[in-house]
């Protein structure tokens, strides 16, 4: 018998894959459990709608991480630091005074984890990545100065 599994299911496969099983696997412990469906016209038709759905929805969401990253890479951090003197930070520059840099100064908002920089010691000029999607990040420059104290 020919089923759509709606979960993953070791040893058995993947979501919405459709895979032969024996009518008594199929009958006594996907279809009660609500791991299967059937595998006919009307159901093979909502599993296809529902992908296209979700590629069409992950296309949307690639094109607007690009259109933000090309956003992003034109723009300069301000980070403030303190510093003693001859340049040398109390401690280094982390990726949540990047985010907050980021926020103040332009109004973008990026999750913290979502950066990646080498560790900065120094004042002066560097250069962060902010990752939006798989495959697709930002470089933004940062210009580390030291407080006003």
């Amino acid at each position: 018998m020919k089923v759509i599994l709606l979960q993953d299911i070791k040893g058995t496969g993947k979501k919405d894959q459709v895979i032969e099983a024996s009518d008594g696997f199929a009958r006594n412990y996907l279809f009660p459990r609500k791991l299967a469906v059937e595998a006919n016209a009307a159901n093979l038709n909502s599993v296809e709608t529902a992908k296209k759905a979700l590629d069409h929805r992950k296309e949307q969401e690639r094109k607007q991480a690009q259109e933000y990253a090309r956003q992003l890479s034109e723009k300069q951090v301000t980070v403030q630091v303190r510093a003693g003197e001859k340049g040398k930070l109390f401690g280094k520059v982390t990726n949540q005074e990047i985010a907050d840099a980021l926020k103040a100064q332009h109004s973008i908002e990026v999750d913290k984890r979502k950066i990646s920089v080498e560790p900065i010691k120094e004042l002066g000029e560097a250069v962060a990545e902010v990752r939006l999607y798989p495959e697709i990040s930002a470089r933004i420059k940062l210009n580390v100065v030291a407080k006003g104290n």
